[in-house]
C-alpha cells in the first residue's frame, strides 16, 4: 500500500521569450509500502504538464492526469488554496504580475487521499514601464525644490526613512482599521530608480499577508508646499495602497489630534480601481474628516504611473492627479489648527481592513506599489 502524499518540487523560470527552462530542485517520494498492490480506493500515477504561454503574458496551462482519481484541485502557495476543482485535471490560470509563485496540484481518490504535486516558478511579466504615464518638472515658478528622494540608491535610504514594523499590537491592533497583514522591512526594495512595496500572501507571525510600511518621521518633515509623488499602484480586493502624511506631535496628543494628510488613498476591488482618495483627518470633538475623489475616464491606476500632488498653504490643501485638481479643503478654522504644524510623510500597502474588505479568491499576489519619486518644494517668497 502507498502512502496518500507524492510531492514533486521543481524550480522554473521563464525566459523574457516565455521558453520555460526547468530545473529539477528537489524530489521526496513518501511511501509506506506494506505490499506491492494499490487498493481500489487510492489514486495513482499522477502526471502534470504545465505550459506558459507564448502568446498571452502570464497564462498558465495544466494538465493533470492520475489513475483511481475522483476530483483534481488547483492550488496557489506558499499557504495554499483552492483556485478552481473539477474532475478532467485541466486548469488555465493567468497571472497578472511578475512574481515567484508555487502552484499545486492535488489528485483525490475515492478514499480522500491524495497525490500532490507541487512547482515553484518565475513569472516574469512585461512590466509597466516607468516611462510610461505622467510626470512633473523637478522646477516650479516661484518654489524651490526643499528635499526629495528619486530612489536611486540600492537600497531604501535611512537617513530619509524609517519602517514600522508588526500588526500595530499591542497598542493599536490591525493598525486601528481590522488590516490583516504584517509590516516587514524585507517587502521594500529599491532597484533601478523605483521604490517597489510588495504584499504578499504568506504565513508569517501569526498573520497571513505581509507587506511594508515605511514613514520620515525623525527624519524629514514639512510644513506647507507643494508635494509631488510619482507611483504606479497596485490592485486587487481588499488591496489598500496608501501615500500620507501625519503630524509630528503623534507621540504627545495621538490621532486624530496630531492631524493626518492623505495625499492618496486607493481602494482596490471591481470597478474601484479607477478611483483614488483624498481627505484630512482632525479632531473636532472627536474624529473629524473631508474628502473628495478623482476617478480616471479610462483604465485604472494600474495602468501607469501617475503623480499624485498636494499644495498646502496657510489657508487651504488642494489635492491633484496629474496636476488635475479634484479636492480643495479649507484649513483656517479654528478647530483645524492640526494643519499648521510640521508633517511627516507615510508610504504603505494594506491588505484587508474596515474600508477594503478582505481578499478573496479573485485577488492576486504579489501586489506591488512602485514609488519614482517624492518631492517637496515650498514658496521662495
Amino acid at each position: 500500500m502507498v502512502s496518500d502524499l507524492l510531492t514533486i518540487v521543481f524550480f522554473m523560470i521563464q525566459t523574457p521569450y516565455s521558453m520555460p527552462v526547468i530545473f529539477l530542485f528537489l524530489v521526496f517520494l513518501f511511501a509506506a509500502c506494506t505490499d506491492d498492490v494499490i487498493q481500489d480506493n487510492e489514486p495513482s500515477n499522477l502526471e502534470v504538464e504545465i505550459t506558459l504561454s507564448e502568446t498571452e503574458a502570464g497564462l498558465v496551462i495544466i494538465q493533470a492526469t492520475a489513475e483511481n482519481t475522483v476530483e483534481y484541485q488547483f492550488l496557489i502557495g506558499p499557504n495554499p488554496e483552492p483556485v478552481a476543482v473539477n474532475t478532467n485535471g485541466h486548469f488555465e490560470h493567468t497571472f497578472l504580475q511578475s512574481g515567484n509563485y508555487l502552484i499545486e496540484i492535488r489528485a483525490y481518490g475515492p478514499s480522500g487521499r491524495y497525490l500532490k504535486y507541487e512547482q515553484y516558478f518565475l513569472v516574469l511579466i512585461d512590466d509597466v514601464s516607468p516611462d510610461d504615464g505622467y510626470s512633473t518638472p523637478l522646477f516650479y515658478e516661484g518654489y524651490s525644490l526643499v528635499w526629495n528622494d528619486e530612489f536611486d540608491g540600492t537600497s531604501v535610504n535611512s537617513n530619509n526613512w524609517v519602517f514600522e514594523t508588526g500588526t500595530g499590537c499591542p497598542n493599536i491592533c490591525g493598525w486601528g482599521n481590522n488590516e490583516l497583514q504584517y509590516y516587514r522591512q524585507e517587502n521594500a526594495s529599491v532597484v533601478d530608480g523605483i521604490l517597489t512595496i510588495e504584499a504578499r500572501r504568506e504565513n508569517f507571525q501569526g498573520s497571513n499577508y505581509t507587506s511594508a510600511r515605511m514613514k520620515t518621521q525623525g527624519k524629514k518633515s514639512f510644513k506647507y508646499g507643494r508635494v509631488d509623488i510619482r507611483a504606479l499602484l497596485p490592485k486587487g480586493q481588499g488591496i489598500w495602497p496608501a501615500l500620507w502624511a501625519m503630524g509630528n506631535n503623534i507621540t504627545s496628543v495621538g490621532w486624530p489630534a496630531c492631524g493626518e494628510i492623505d495625499i492618496m488613498e486607493m481602494i482596490g476591488g471591481s470597478g474601484r480601481e479607477n478611483r483614488v482618495h483624498g481627505t484630512l483627518h482632525w479632531e473636532s470633538n472627536g474624529h473629524a474628516s473631508a474628502g473628495s475623489y478623482y476617478t480616471l475616464q479610462t483604465g485604472t491606476f494600474a495602468d501607469e504611473y501617475h503623480v499624485f500632488t498636494i499644495i498646502w498653504d496657510e489657508t487651504q490643501i488642494r489635492w491633484f492627479v496629474n496636476d488635475v485638481q479634484f479636492n480643495v479643503i479649507n484649513i483656517t478654522p479654528g478647530h483645524m489648527t492640526e494643519f499648521h504644524q510640521e508633517f511627516f510623510f507615510l508610504f504603505n500597502v494594506a491588505v484587508g481592513g474596515n474600508w477594503p474588505g478582505n481578499p478573496d479568491a479573485t485577488t492576486i499576489f504579489p501586489q506591488q506599489m512602485k514609488v519614482d519619486y517624492i518631492r517637496v518644494f515650498q514658496k521662495t517668497n
